[in-house]
Formats: structure tokens, sequence, C-alpha cells
């Protein structure tokens, strides 16, 4: 099986977007957050990329989304981590996921596949667009 090629992204949770940015840029140096609205995840979303893993910082305005349920349940923080493939579909292939409908359309046009929550931490993988 092929492995994951590195850690693509980091999503962090927050209730104040604008106070999450100015603590992650001012006080921990990263470079500009760009932020944009990911209606599909009922999200405003802002990524900052450190070396070649994104970190982004997620603010739900839709109580009843994946990330807004989440953020209700468990409060602000770690939220999940995802790795990045190759192929998303060989991967799954691989790992013998063959629901299709798992696969869906993230930020950027990356491709993304749910795989579950694991010891606490929700994982996916991520293939980035060519």
């Amino acid at each position: 099986m092929t492995p994951p090629k590195r850690i693509h992204h980091i999503n962090f949770l927050v209730r104040d977007m604008e106070a999450a940015i100015r603590l992650y840029e001012e006080s921990m140096g990263l470079p500009p957050f760009v932020t944009i609205d990911h209606d599909i995840r009922g999200s405003r979303i802002a990524r900052s990329k450190i070396g070649d893993t994104w970190f982004v910082l997620i603010c739900p305005y839709d109580d009843d989304s994946v990330p807004g349920r989440h953020l209700k349940e468990h409060g602000e923080g770690f939220f999940l981590l995802s790795l990045g493939v190759n192929d998303l579909e060989e991967h799954l292939r691989q790992l013998e996921q063959e629901d299709r409908g798992a696969i869906r359309r993230g930020i950027l046009d990356w491709r993304i596949a749910d795989a579950g929550s694991h010891f606490g931490v929700n994982l996916q993988f991520t293939e980035d667009s060519a």
C-alpha cells in the first residue's frame, strides 16, 4: 500500500475568527491567513501555510453542519488531521473503503474522504487538485 505522503492540513474550530487569526499571526508568527466562506460545510475558513502543511481555522455559521455540531459538543480546539495522498480513489481501494459517496470537494478543489474518528481524532485523506 502507498502510504500518505504528508500531513495535508490540520483544522481547529474557533468561535471568533478575527481573534484566532490575530493570535496565530501575531503571537505565533504564522504567515497571513486567507479567509473564505465554505458554504458546503456551513463555515468561514481561514488558512495559512506552515511549510507544506495547511493550518486551517474553521468558524461555523451553521450550527447543524458537521463543524457546527462538533463545536457545540466539544468546544473550540483541534478538530481534524488530514493526510495527503496522490490518488484518493486508489488509496481508498487499497484500504477497501469503496463507498464512493465519501469523496467530497473541499476548499481549493481539494478532494476529501473522511476516514472516521480514531482515538479521539477525526481523520481524513486529501488529494490536491491537479
